[in-house]
Protein backbone atom coordinates (compact mmCIF):
# COMPACT_ATOMS: atom_id res chain seq x y z
CA UNK A 1 0.00 0.00 0.00
CA UNK A 2 1.57 3.46 -0.64
CA UNK A 3 1.52 5.95 1.67
CA UNK A 4 1.46 9.73 1.70
CA UNK A 5 4.53 11.46 2.58
CA UNK A 6 3.44 12.18 6.33
CA UNK A 7 2.38 8.84 6.81
CA UNK A 8 5.98 7.66 5.25
CA UNK A 9 7.68 10.12 7.32
CA UNK A 10 5.97 9.28 10.29
CA UNK A 11 6.44 5.46 10.35
CA UNK A 12 10.11 6.43 9.81
CA UNK A 13 10.64 8.73 11.97
CA UNK A 14 9.16 5.85 14.48
CA UNK A 15 12.13 3.49 13.75
CA UNK A 16 14.91 5.63 13.98
CA UNK A 17 13.81 7.12 17.13
CA UNK A 18 13.41 3.12 18.29
CA UNK A 19 16.83 2.75 17.26
CA UNK A 20 17.61 5.45 19.56
CA UNK A 21 20.70 6.74 17.57
CA UNK A 22 21.78 10.40 16.17
CA UNK A 23 20.47 11.34 12.51
CA UNK A 24 24.08 11.21 11.24
CA UNK A 25 24.42 7.37 11.78
CA UNK A 26 21.53 6.89 9.34
CA UNK A 27 21.17 7.16 5.73
CA UNK A 28 18.32 8.37 3.49
CA UNK A 29 17.70 8.06 -0.13
CA UNK A 30 14.70 7.15 -2.92
CA UNK A 31 14.24 4.65 -5.54
CA UNK A 32 12.43 2.30 -8.09
CA UNK A 33 13.65 -0.52 -7.00
CA UNK A 34 14.17 -1.14 -3.54
CA UNK A 35 15.69 -4.12 -3.43
CA UNK A 36 18.38 -3.73 -5.42
CA UNK A 37 19.14 -0.50 -4.15
CA UNK A 38 18.96 -1.19 -0.80
CA UNK A 39 19.97 -4.87 -0.36
CA UNK A 40 22.69 -4.61 -3.17
CA UNK A 41 24.12 -1.53 -3.99
CA UNK A 42 24.54 -0.44 -0.32
CA UNK A 43 24.87 -3.63 0.68
CA UNK A 44 21.92 -3.71 3.65
CA UNK A 45 21.48 -7.39 5.28
CA UNK A 46 17.86 -8.64 4.73
CA UNK A 47 17.77 -9.37 8.53
CA UNK A 48 18.74 -8.48 11.85
CA UNK A 49 19.62 -4.96 10.73
CA UNK A 50 18.28 -1.59 11.69
CA UNK A 51 16.09 -0.62 8.19
CA UNK A 52 13.09 0.63 7.02
CA UNK A 53 11.35 1.43 3.64
CA UNK A 54 8.14 2.87 2.76
CA UNK A 55 6.29 3.21 -0.21
CA UNK A 56 4.75 6.56 -1.49
CA UNK A 57 2.19 7.37 -3.62
CA UNK A 58 5.03 9.43 -6.17
CA UNK A 59 7.94 10.58 -6.71
CA UNK A 60 7.22 13.84 -4.73
CA UNK A 61 6.49 12.19 -1.71
CA UNK A 62 9.00 10.02 -2.24
CA UNK A 63 11.40 13.43 -1.88
CA UNK A 64 10.03 15.35 0.00
CA UNK A 65 10.25 12.19 2.85
CA UNK A 66 14.25 12.31 1.77
CA UNK A 67 14.47 16.03 1.93
CA UNK A 68 13.02 15.86 5.36
CA UNK A 69 15.64 13.49 6.34
CA UNK A 70 18.41 14.95 4.79
CA UNK A 71 17.65 18.34 6.81
CA UNK A 72 17.30 16.38 10.01
CA UNK A 73 21.09 15.08 9.08
CA UNK A 74 20.88 11.95 7.72
CA UNK A 75 23.65 11.11 5.70
CA UNK A 76 22.66 11.03 1.30
CA UNK A 77 21.83 13.02 -1.26
CA UNK A 78 19.12 14.73 -2.90
CA UNK A 79 18.10 14.87 -6.42
CA UNK A 80 18.59 11.14 -7.46
CA UNK A 81 15.75 8.60 -9.14
CA UNK A 82 13.76 10.11 -11.50
CA UNK A 83 9.54 9.77 -11.80
CA UNK A 84 9.47 6.30 -10.84
CA UNK A 85 11.37 6.50 -7.67
CA UNK A 86 8.61 6.57 -5.30
CA UNK A 87 10.05 4.25 -2.55
CA UNK A 88 11.98 5.85 0.27
CA UNK A 89 14.10 4.10 2.74
CA UNK A 90 16.68 4.54 5.76
CA UNK A 91 19.09 2.69 7.37
CA UNK A 92 21.71 2.63 9.90
CA UNK A 93 25.51 2.70 8.65
CA UNK A 94 27.45 0.17 10.33
CA UNK A 95 30.93 -1.21 8.76
CA UNK A 96 29.22 -3.66 6.24
CA UNK A 97 27.09 -1.39 4.50
CA UNK A 98 27.81 1.10 1.68
CA UNK A 99 28.05 3.73 2.88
Amino acid sequence: MSKSAQEAYDEILAHIKQQGGAFSKWYCGITENINNRLHGDHKVPEKEHWFIHRKCVSDEAARAVEKAFLEHGCDGGDGGGDNDAVHVYAYLKTSITEP
